[in-house]
């Protein structure tokens, strides 16, 4: 379990501050995530990266791609933009030795689903033709926003399957989830998810999860975070969804708001609590 992380300084302050908040796994960005431009990464810093990565013990460190790109804009001059940076970001992760890049899928903007789906599966086929690296491209769910791209299982498997699937994969965001009208908040509703995730996806294409609450309540098509437990999942979602075999060894990223109410390392607190809980668990399961 991690939270995302601050890379200012140098990239590597990004590692020390992942062990500092008692971080297993982190997230970061690799850049500058709301303007376009950007500077090379020193050879001094990647390589201190990836050895406090190493000495720290805290892997896997995950990426996510800046805000500004949308890889579904029906708009040539963004879309081009948004490739190039999906295409920068990628190889960034590489100098890194970061294994996971998750995406945000972006808006069609009004053109339609059809035209949303070619653009991204265009954007990710060309990244990863030109970029040959051990990176893998991690598709994030949405919330189901108006024009977004991704909401359902559905679309992110129609996504995947025109897709090198050795080096694409999905990163289920709860608060997305939520917001999209997939229940979370008992052991019935997260077993129902799990297996809908199966039928459609394939577990074995999930391979990191954004632990958030979420403000919204279920179906409600908003992304609006909360702190763990303090949401309309709650801590029984929470708890049952910590408790699913299909999670017990996957990296997950704490996107939580940091506020009078709580912080990083409370939410942190909190999720752990959960997992430790012994309710729920199968005695006969081994851990």
């Amino acid at each position: 379990m991690g939270v995302h992380v601050s890379i200012a300084g140098s990239i590597d302050q990004a590692v020390d501050r992942a062990k500092e908040k008692g971080c297993d796994t982190f997230q970061i960005f690799t850049r500058n995530p709301r303007g376009w431009k950007f500077g090379d990464l020193e050879k001094e810093e990647t390589a201190a990266f990836a050895k406090k990565v190493k000495t720290y013990r805290i892997h896997p460190p995950i990426a996510h791609m800046p805000y500004l790109p949308n890889l579904a804009s029906p708009n040539d001059e963004l879309y081009e933009k948004s490739v190039g940076s999906l295409i920068e970001d990628v190889r960034r992760c590489g100098s890194l030795k970061v294994p996971y890049l998750v995406l945000h899928l972006g808006s069609h903007m009004g053109a339609g689903m059809k035209v949303g789906f070619e653009r991204i599966t265009g954007a990710c086929g060309r990244a990863l033709k030109t970029v040959r690296n051990d990176v893998t491209l991690v598709l994030e769910n949405t919330a189901g926003q108006k024009n977004s791209m991704g909401s359902t299982l559905e679309d992110l498997a129609h996504i995947l399957e025109n897709l090198d699937k050795g080096r694409t994969a999905v990163c289920l965001d709860t608060c997305h989830a939520f917001g999209a009208g997939y229940d979370l908040r008992s052991s019935k509703a997260v077993d129902h998810l799990f297996k809908r995730f199966d039928e459609t996806v394939g577990l074995d294409r999930l391979k990191v999860v954004h632990l958030n609450d979420s403000k919204g309540e279920l179906g409600c098509g908003l992304d609006r975070h909360e702190h763990i437990g303090l949401g309309f999942i709650g801590e029984k979602g929470f708890r049952s969804l910590l408790h699913h075999p299909e999670v017990q060894d996957l990296p997950m990223i704490l996107e939580t708001p940091i506020d009078a109410k709580r912080d990083d390392a409370g939410n942190l607190s909190k999720i752990r609590e959960l997992a430790r809980s012994s309710q729920l668990i199968p005695v006969d399961r081994k851990l």
